[in-house]
């Protein structure tokens, strides 16, 4: 799952670096930058601030995949409350568990989605008029 996650986090960024016009890589190049200070300070923070919706979709989606992991015998959020459900004097609360197991997937996702969207915002500062 980490070398998935991780594949999909390369290939957005790779599409923000190419995203970036050949302009900027020539005026970081006129400026007489080298190339770690060129990426540093003119091309990555340009092309992170291009990834962050797919980064965040993809955060997303790995954190709602984390019921996958069930199958190599990990235990997540939903089998947990799965195994509460288990013991006898648990089983009359087998909706509120599964309300707080929704409530708390909705939770993460909603506030990294509206995060997302702050830190979009926050970052196309310089670019509004």
């Amino acid at each position: 799952m980490i070398l998935f996650t991780a594949a999909y986090l390369a290939e957005a960024i790779r599409g923000g670096l190419q995203a970036i016009p050949q302009g900027q890589y020539e005026a970081a190049d006129a400026l007489g930058l080298g190339y770690w200070h060129k990426m540093a300070f003119i091309i990555l923070p340009q092309a992170l601030r291009i990834v962050i919706p797919p980064m965040v979709n993809q955060f997303i989606s790995c954190f709602k995949d984390t019921s996958l992991v069930t199958i190599i015998g990990l235990y997540d959020l939903l089998q947990t409350a799965k195994t509460a459900l288990a013991d006898p004097p648990w089983r009359a609360y087998y909706v509120e568990s599964y309300l707080f197991a929704a409530l708390i997937y909705f939770l993460f996702c909603f506030f990294m989605s509206r995060y997302s969207q702050w830190l979009e915002r926050d970052l196309a500062a310089g670019t509004r008029r």
